[in-house]
Order: structure tokens, then C-alpha cells, then sequence
């Protein structure tokens, strides 16, 4: 897997954990701690995705 595939399956994993977080946020009553989760995991992704950019 080259460099830029494994960016493009960052952003699609990105975008996953996105949608997840939208839903939860959604629901009448949203776990606080699924969403910190979910907010930490699309850092980290971000931050991958940044970080394989640069190189």
C-alpha cells in the first residue's frame, strides 16, 4: 500500500467515524463518552493523515 492509498483510506475511515459521531450526536439521549471516543478517534486520523502528507 503506497503512501496516498493509505491517506484515501484514512479520509474514508475519517468519514466512517464522521458519520457515526453525527448519528450519536442525534440520538435523544447521546452517550457523552461514545462521542469523546469518536471525537478522539478522527483526531488521531487526522492527525495520521496529516502526518503521511507531509512526508
Amino acid at each position: 500500500m503506497t503512501a496516498m492509498d493509505r491517506v484515501q483510506s484514512l479520509k474514508t475511515r475519517h468519514t466512517e467515524v464522521d458519520s457515526t459521531l453525527q448519528m450519536e450526536m442525534a440520538r435523544p439521549h447521546p452517550d457523552d463518552s461514545r462521542i469523546a471516543d469518536l471525537k478522539r478517534q478522527k483526531l488521531r486520523i487526522k492527525d495520521e493523515i496529516e502526518r503521511l502528507v507531509r512526508h
